[in-house]
């Protein structure tokens, strides 16, 4: 049988002492210090993932490092205890391995990972953009907004999700921002962008200002802190959410009932599956990047897919047809942990009509 890995970590301490049930009253130092000395660990087996053409099974391993330890500690010990997550899944039996949550994004975003392994790997970014997208404009449909003539904002524009994500969506909007730290490398990708598509995107490092008049935002960095807060959005807007941990504030969620925060890259799984391990998610569903390792496993792709800074639009393009091939689709939308029901959406917008109206 055709088999695949995903590396997966704690995002905090929580998450730690949810599945180290001993640790729930340590402080939080002493849980990373313990972390730090565990060996990558088997999580779960998981099965039943069948499409027309194939079925496989697969394993979640877990790195045993919080997201704050994976950006503070040293580089090569982080790279060094993902790597062992990789030989872990290797001598699993998996053909190819993903990469999640911040796995995928320190050094060199799995390069380094990959020359180290003997067995394909992905970080799953090229379904994560496509079905960022799709759920952003269809969010915005939902809304009563035509993304075309919406102001529309990429935050994190210059990482590879972003960059790819501001490519695709320049090819279908009339108003897109560029929003990222570095103006140099923003600048790059809006001279991309206008040589190839013909729009000019406007481009700043002031998140709080391009927020003030967006319609519709994706946002995609690999900050530790969460960027976007309650004050910052205006009413109706639709914000989908791709980073881990959220770039938006769960006070946005309790504040604002007339914006519509969805998470990005909720993907329905096809066949019976069973991931064995609970991560907040409907039964069958995954992440967009888990399932981009298992679209690869079922279509026998054993290579390295979606690596390092440089995504192209070609392999989103690539993955959608593989995807959509094997059966994988959009899942709905989820909301800080929870399924946003079309009851949810219509409510709020209501309530960003009703908001807009008493401003007038």
């Amino acid at each position: 049988m055709d088999n695949f890995a995903f590396i997966i970590h704690p995002i905090d301490v929580d998450d730690a002492s949810r599945k180290f049930k001993f640790m729930k009253n340590w402080p939080d130092n002493l849980i990373e210090g313990i972390l730090k000395l565990l060996p990558p660990v088997k999580v779960s087996h998981i099965t039943g993932v069948k499409s027309e053409y194939n079925e496989i099974e697969g394993w979640f391993v877990g790195c045993p490092l919080t997201t704050r330890q994976m950006m503070t500690l040293p580089e090569n010990f982080v790279l060094n205890k993902i790597i062992k997550a990789g030989k872990l899944a290797e001598k699993l039996g998996a053909k190819i391995v993903g990469l999640g949550a911040f796995t995928s994004v320190v050094g060199d975003a799995g390069i380094t990972i990959a020359k180290n392994l003997k067995i394909a790997v992905t970080s799953g970014n090229s379904y994560t953009v496509a079905t960022a997208i799709e759920g952003a404009k269809e969010a915005a449909k939902l809304m009563g907004k035509d993304i075309k003539n919406a102001e529309v904002v990429v935050i994190g524009a210059t990482g590879s999700i972003g960059k790819v994500c501001s490519e695709i969506l320049a090819k279908e909007v009339r108003y897109l921002t560029l929003v990222g730290r570095n103006t140099e490398k923003l600048e790059a990708v809006a001279e991309k962008i206008l040589r190839e598509t013909g729009l000019s995107a406007r481009i700043t490092s002031n998140v709080k200002n391009a927020l003030k008049k967006a319609d519709v935002v994706i946002t995609v960095t690999s900050s530790v802190d969460t960027i976007i807060e309650p004050e910052d959005l205006k009413p109706g807007a639709v914000v989908c959410d791709v980073s881990r941990p959220r770039d938006v504030s769960k006070e946005v969620a309790e504040k604002r009932d007339d914006v519509l925060i969805i998470e990005g890259g909720v993907v329905e799984v096809p066949g019976d599956v069973n991931f064995n391990f609970n991560f907040g998610f409907e039964p069958k569903t995954a992440y967009a990047c888990m399932a981009e390792t298992m679209i690869l496993a079922l279509e026998k792709r054993y290579e390295n897919f979606s690596l390092g800074r440089d995504l192209t639009v070609e392999q989103v393009e690539e993955i959608s047809r593989l995807a959509k091939k094997h059966g994988f689709k959009l899942a709905g939308f989820r909301s800080f942990e929870r399924p946003v029901t079309k009851e949810h959406i219509e409510k709020v917008k209501r309530n960003a009509e009703a908001k807009l109206k008493s401003t007038l």
